[in-house]
């Protein structure tokens, strides 16, 4: 599901050529890390457009930046469930819940102000634009914010397991399908999945080292595709032709985490918001967002041919 982060925990990832005991330090400062940022860039499918009116669709765009690492997919997908966008006869719940996004009344100040630009004044939970940024702040509240638990804000807006499974399946559908990678960034990516459940291991380049590291797995993945990379993630970076700012990523492209002069991670992007990497020492390699909130840029091998 394109809008579930899960926790990066720890970097554990060979970044620069450090003493081992200093890439620890650099390792734990960065232990609570976690994905989150750019909530509203997923952009909508065929079916998204059909299903939802124009007027929703842009509003929950809108109001998705309200909680860092939540996706609009998400606050549609509850607008879908709640009272199909709007189009319930009624929108009064048997429980006493009103409106598109179905607050109680006693809930719905508590996430109501500041009154978001288009709402009413005081507000109200039967406004689209007023319940819409209102149901952002109370997911965000209770664990969507930088995506550090949105399984259980979307169980605390409905307490029900099956309730969270059918908003993050729609939330699915709303999202539109990645362009499929081709060529080398397709041999990467299919060498990274071939790779899903392998053991971290810090400076591992593979099998003969029992894993990967960040770094280790996005070399291994560029040299099957015949492209070889440097060793780390900052020489990675500083490699490898940048992908310009606003441009929408590709799968295959590396997204790199930290700043310029100190990157600490890397992963293989593989569309729908979603990365291939080798998070830390207490993973293995997986399947995660990619929107972490120190998210620096990407990179796009394929246009190279065979680097240095």
């Amino acid at each position: 599901m394109n809008a579930l982060a899960k926790t990066a925990g720890g970097i554990g990832c060979a970044v620069v050529a450090l003493p081992l005991l200093a890439a620890l330090v650099i390792a734990a400062a960065f232990g609570s890390l976690l994905p989150g940022g750019g909530g509203a860039s997923a952009a909508p499918s065929a079916h998204a457009t059909s299903d939802i009116p124009a007027p929703m669709l842009a509003l929950y765009r809108r109001a998705a930046p309200e909680c860092p690492g939540l996706s609009w997919t998400v606050l549609a997908a509850i607008g879908k469930v709640e009272t199909d966008h709007g189009r319930h006869p009624t929108m009064v719940s048997s429980a006493g819940a009103v409106g598109p996004m179905q607050f109680l009344p006693s809930t719905f100040p508590m996430y109501a102000y500041p009154v978001p630009p288009g709402g009413r004044y005081p507000p109200t939970p039967w406004d689209p634009v007023d319940a819409v940024f209102a149901a952002a702040r109370l997911l965000c509240a209770n664990g969507a914010k930088d995506g550090k638990n949105l399984r259980r804000s979307i169980w605390h807006y409905n307490h029900s397991d099956e309730y969270v499974n059918q908003v993050l399946k729609i939330a699915d559908e709303y999202a539109a399908t990645a362009v499929p990678a081709t060529g080398a960034a397709g041999k990467a990516v299919a060498f990274a999945r071939a790779q899903l459940g392998t053991p971290y291991v810090w400076g591992g380049d593979g099998p003969a080292e029992g894993g990967f590291d960040c770094s280790g797995l996005t070399k291994a993945a560029y040299g099957a595709a015949g492209i070889t990379l440097p060793r780390v993630a900052q020489a990675q970076y500083q490699a490898t032709p940048k992908v310009p700012a606003g441009q929408p990523l590709l799968p295959g492209d590396l997204v790199f985490y930290g700043t310029p002069g100190r990157i600490h991670h890397v992963g293989l992007y593989i569309g729908n918001q979603q990365m291939i990497n080798a998070p830390n020492r207490r993973s293995v390699v997986r399947t995660e967002d990619y929107r972490w909130k120190d998210y620096l840029g990407a990179t796009r091998p394929s246009n190279q041919g065979t680097s240095q």
